[in-house]
């Protein structure tokens, strides 16, 4: 970091800020950041608090939310209030919609009531018809996305060097899955609907997170929203849950297949998000020297030990992960 570099963005911030919200003694405070380059800031002051989103216009540009933000609430998806803008310096000024996402407010009792309003925005998502010209999840996208599991996961987290057989069962497994993604019916996928990403309102609940959306597997969010990176709930519950979305994904009219191609399509796709976000998560540690996602790496191998003793065609991963990763996590672990 440059100390500088961050106390002049922290000043034209705050003067921003303050010139937006019409008050020239506000403050701001951290509200939340996220894995990316974006930063978050609470505003206080004579009226009611606001977010100031920070998309460092040099990092991360912020016309891609805001495109996608512009799509959504066309197609009926409640997204946070854009109240100021400034895109030359990545400077946004929204709703507040408070400090809790799903994330802090979902428990046992209230899951089925709030994971079935979550699937009303979800539902709204699918039946918007991507522009032409919107990015696809192609089979470049999805190969690159497998790719971090072996690339940083196993080769720069645990030092492992896949051997040929290695590289054998893993490439078997991402054409497989890449195949299987590609002949899921298509429709717009947010690409990380999960519980932090989804905020509790009257209308609600609000989707945020939504920049990277592409054209992509319909079973693809369902999955995400499920079986999520920082929450794990039983599989007979899961597996409701997941009869429960497709029932009401039929009476919407949106293109899901019978249900029990539906549920392998669900398996699949989560197998491939699961060896990406591992993937991700090694890199965040590595790359951002952002070491706490890494916690939640034996959550995606849990995932991965209930789904793939279901698949014949998974068999050649579930060996490498038994035979190979799990005791090579475990000497790093030792060594740590």
């Amino acid at each position: 970091m440059n100390p500088s570099a961050d106390a002049a963005r922290e000043a034209e911030r705050l003067a921003w800020a303050r010139e937006a919200l019409d008050d020239r003694l506000a403050l701001l405070s951290r509200a939340s950041v996220d894995a990316g380059f974006r930063s978050y800031w609470r505003s206080s002051g004579r009226g009611p608090s606001r977010i100031v989103m920070d998309s460092p216009p040099d990092k991360e540009d912020v016309r891609p939310w805001l495109r996608i933000r512009a799509l959504l609430e066309e197609g009926g998806v409640r997204v946070p209030h854009v109240l100021a803008e400034d895109l030359d310096r990545g400077l946004l000024l929204l709703e507040d919609l408070g400090a809790h996402t799903y994330l802090h407010a979902i428990d046992a009792d209230n899951a089925d009531t709030l994971f079935d309003d979550a699937v009303t925005q979800l539902l709204r998502l699918q039946a918007i018809a991507p522009p032409d010209g919107f990015p696809s999840y192609d089979e470049a996208l999805l190969a690159r996305e497998l790719r971090l599991f072996d690339e940083w996961f196993l080769g720069r987290h645990l030092g492992l060097a896949p051997d040929c057989a290695a590289m054998e069962a893993l490439d078997g497994t991402y054409r497989r899955l890449i195949d299987a993604a590609l002949a899921q019916p298509q429709v717009l996928v947010h690409r990380d609907f999960m519980p932090r990403n989804l905020m509790p309102a009257e209308d609600g609940p609000a989707v945020l997170d939504f920049q990277d959306a592409v054209r992509g597997p319909i079973a693809y969010d369902v999955l995400s929203l499920f079986k999520d990176a920082f929450l794990s709930w039983p599989e007979a519950r899961v597996a409701g849950w997941v009869d429960r979305y497709h029932a009401r994904a039929v009476d919407a009219g949106l293109p899901v297949p019978p249900l029990e191609r539906f549920r392998r399509d669900a398996d699949w796709i989560g197998v491939q998000r699961h060896l990406k976000v591992i993937g991700i998560f090694a890199r965040l540690n590595h790359r951002d020297h952002k070491p706490k996602y890494l916690a939640d790496v034996p959550r995606f191998f849990a995932y991965l030990d209930a789904v793939l003793p279901r698949y014949p065609e998974f068999a050649a991963l579930q060996a490498l992960i038994e035979d190979t990763v799990k005791p090579a996590m475990a000497a790093h672990a030792e060594s740590a």
